[in-house]
């Protein structure tokens, strides 16, 4: 069986473009692969971060993966910080990285531009990104178009130590969904759909209620044209909606553009409204069931054990091969 690695930082709440892109296929896959699906908060320090916020989200985010659909008999679910080898990893294959390489992410140009000190964090943590997948000898990485690169990255790191020192990695691929793997933002709809955008309007969270949805899909920017159709290079607005439309009906995009023609924008987005209701609502009731419930903790401590065994080994095998610590009899 084909072993699977991803994780969502604990940096804000979380969308539902995460939730398209992400977490709704980690429900699929968890019946045909072996699983691990982290809370990686150590990729979320490359930003400042309120301590208290911080444990909050990771604890939330923990109860979304659960309410979501995903399984602890399935797949393993732990906390990233609570398995010590994704430091350790991070660290070895830091120092198989290069600088130019590193510069040349997009994600570490877009979040250092314009700013006077950039914290070393922000320029290497793909090599931390490297070991978390690396780790679990994984095969496949579910992903948006927009980590591509970093799996790339991935895949050169990993290529470069088993040539230096020892074949040890699997080389990873990129696993990216052919439909809503990029939800973009209802208020810009020529950027991707992010938490930590500073306008509330521009994206829906999962723990957001019924209201505060319907106002957000009801003011979501489409255009004058009224007609509801898929253009997403003219018409990247409406494109957007009806691509939310389709990844949460399982209807085609081709079959919603007929079951709405002659009708205008508004009766679209109430009835979008209704589906993402639909599938919010059920998530939220068990988010409220068990985000203060002892059986978390069960959960993260029996994932975070499996977890760090398997890990564990890996680093030592990393370890051995780049000469470090003493030779054992």
């Amino acid at each position: 069986m084909q072993t699977i690695f991803s994780g969502i930082q604990p940096s804000g709440s979380v969308t539902l473009g995460n939730y398209i892109g992400a977490m709704k296929q980690f429900v699929e896959l968890q019946n045909d692969y072996n699983c691990y699906f982290c809370i990686v908060d150590q990729h979320s320090i490359t930003v400042p971060q309120n301590p208290v916020e911080l444990r909050k989200n990771i604890k939330s985010l923990a109860a979304l993966y659960l309410a979501v659909g995903l399984d602890p008999n399935k797949a393993t679910l732990f906390i990233q910080s609570e398995v010590p080898a994704h430091a350790q990893a991070g660290w070895m294959l830091q120092c198989v990285s290069y600088i130019g390489e590193l510069e040349r992410m997009t994600q570490f140009k877009d979040k250092s531009h314009g700013k006077e000190a950039v914290v070393a964090g922000l320029l290497t943590y793909p090599p931390l990104m490297a070991g978390d997948i690396l780790l679990y000898n994984t095969d496949l990485v579910p992903v948006g178009e927009d980590q591509k690169q970093h799996i790339e990255l991935t895949r050169d790191i990993a290529e470069r130590f088993n040539k230096k020192y020892r074949e040890i990695f699997t080389i990873p691929d990129a696993r990216i969904p052919k439909d809503g793997a990029r939800i973009m933002s209802l208020t810009e709809p020529t950027k991707k759909m992010s938490k930590s955008d500073p306008n509330q309007k521009a994206f829906i969270t999962l723990l957001d209620d019924p209201k505060q949805i319907e106002k957000k899909l009801k003011s979501a920017v489409t255009d004058s044209e009224g007609i509801v159709t898929y253009d997403k290079e003219n018409r990247p607005g409406i494109s957007n909606l009806l691509t939310i439309y389709s990844a949460l009906s399982n209807q085609s995009i081709q079959e919603i553009e007929s079951q709405y023609q002659g009708k205008g924008y508004g009766e679209f987005k109430a009835d979008l409204a209704e589906v993402v209701l639909k599938e919010l609502l059920p998530i939220q009731e068990k988010y409220n069931e068990i985000i203060n419930s002892p059986k978390l903790d069960e959960i993260l401590d029996a994932g975070a054990e499996k977890a760090n065994k398997v890990a564990s080994k890996t680093v030592k095998k990393m370890e051995s091969a780049m000469g470090l610590g003493r030779k054992r009899k």
